[in-house]
């Protein structure tokens, strides 16, 4: 999707993100709030390297702009004000936006220094909502990232806008060249973990400070490792590596795509037939869950689903020695599926604004509590997973004999599996079923299985 495509939209965007503002500061006894947009930050106070910026979230809601000391100013019944320091550094420079799009939409002010943004600050009450509270202090801005006002502005981001969704869009199909040549790398069996980010970073043209989260590159046992980002340097022996989980996305104009594909190469033994056997059934039952996506279902109860679905393959394949209905119950499941089914998706890999409610006790990592509606944006990840330190207090309990240790032991140097979309909700379309658009498999069809 073109970025002309993306941005024809964005003047609906910013006039909403307007209206809503004007509200949330009413609501919440304001007269307008400075958006920061981040500030550079050392490495260590030890040293003189910088990170590089990864703007506030709230600031990208309305610039797709990653330039240190910007700012945004919103006040009702005004353009917004968008603050830029120009100030002349011949030892670096900020990266050039992807578009300038959103020039003709705010007054622009250039300033010589960051602190001169204090001249441009109203006056009346004024809020403060980004990470540097010193800065606002030296603005004169007492209120910093008031609860009331960022709970607005979050609630914000649970429904995405048509400009906002054709940023995911175009975030998914960046990734899914990523994940297609990985694929093709993985089979060949020659590349380390290593290499295969780097040509992940090379494939999609991200630097790795601008890809929405780590890469999760992990083969075999690795993948056990919910977060594997520690990668092998040396390439894998005779024989190729056996199974690959990739666990990477892209960003678009700020928004990110966050996508798991896992792979199997043909060992040609029994227990490779079985992992492979896993595999399938995990892509199946993550199908079958995106099509039980419904308007006014509770997301906890998808994950709960997934849970049924989890039971029923582990039963299927004689992974456990008892029903789907007992592993789920009897906590089976929790020690080979144990984090959330998935999350809201947006600015950040972790969208905020769908997490307000707190989840069971059971699902302590779920991040995702709401009641699925239209325009929502969340991810779909099942998994199943080989994890010693989960495994092993089910093994030394007393339902131990549910299991067939020996068929657990001969799977867990494969690792795990994880399949993962982003889906956007539609809404309820005739007949009571819900419409969703399944950004990932729209560019990227196979979920996992032979490489």
């Amino acid at each position: 999707m073109s970025i002309e495509a993306i941005t024809k939209d964005y003047a609906a965007h910013v006039a909403g993100l307007q209206r809503s503002y004007e509200k949330a500061l009413a609501e919440s006894g304001f007269d307008a709030v400075v958006v920061h947009g981040g500030a550079a930050r050392k490495r260590s106070d030890f040293d003189d390297q910088w990170w590089p910026l990864r703007a506030t979230p709230h600031f990208q809601h309305w610039v797709a702009l990653r330039e240190p000391g910007a700012a945004l100013v919103v006040r009702a019944g005004r353009r917004p004000t968008l603050l830029r320091v120009t100030a002349v550094d011949y030892w670096e420079h900020a990266n050039a936006p992807e578009s300038e799009h959103f020039v003709e939409h705010f007054e622009q002010v250039a300033l010589a220094a960051a602190d001169d943004a204090k001249a441009h600050v109203p006056g009346g009450r004024v809020a403060f909502v980004g990470d540097e509270a010193a800065i606002a202090a030296r603005w004169g801005i007492e209120a910093v990232n008031p609860p009331g006002l960022v709970a607005a502005l979050d609630a914000l981001r649970v429904y995405k806008t048509a400009y906002e969704q054709g940023c995911l869009r175009e975030a998914n199909r960046r990734a899914a060249h990523g994940h297609s040549a990985l694929r093709r790398a993985f089979f060949e069996g020659a590349s380390s973990e290593l290499e295969l980010h780097l040509a992940y970073l090379a494939v999609t043209q991200q630097d790795d400070p601008e890809t929405p989260y780590k890469n999760i590159v992990a083969y075999d046992g690795n993948a056990a490792t919910l977060h594997h980002v520690a990668y092998a340097r040396r390439r894998p022996g005779e024989g190729g590596p056996r199974t690959l989980l990739l666990d990477a996305g892209a960003t678009c104009l700020g928004y990110c795509s966050d996508i798991t594909r896992t792979w199997v190469r043909d060992g040609g033994d029994a227990t490779s037939a079985v992992f492979r056997g896993l595999v399938e059934g995990v892509e199946a039952l993550q199908q079958r869950l995106c099509a039980a996506v419904a308007v006014g279902m509770p997301y906890e109860a998808l994950h709960d689903r997934a849970h049924d679905e989890v039971g029923a393959l582990l039963s299927a394949t004689g992974v456990v020695r008892c029903s789907a209905d007992e592993a789920v119950s009897s906590g089976i499941t929790r020690a080979f599926f144990p984090h959330g089914l998935g999350h809201s998706l947006g600015l950040q890999c972790h969208d905020v604004g769908c997490a307000v409610v707190k989840p069971r006790a059971d699902n302590p990592f779920l991040r995702n509590t709401s009641v699925i509606e239209a325009g929502q944006v969340f991810t779909i990840e099942p998994g199943l997973y080989f994890i010693d330190a989960l495994l092993r207090p089910l093994r030394e309990s007393e339902g131990s004999g549910r299991v067939d240790w020996s068929l657990v032991d001969a799977l867990t140097p494969f690792g795990g599996i994880r399949i993962e979309d982003d889906v956007v909700v539609r809404g309820a379309i005739e007949g009571g079923a819900t419409e969703i658009d399944n950004l990932t498999r729209a560019v990227l069809p196979e979920g996992g299985g032979a490489a």
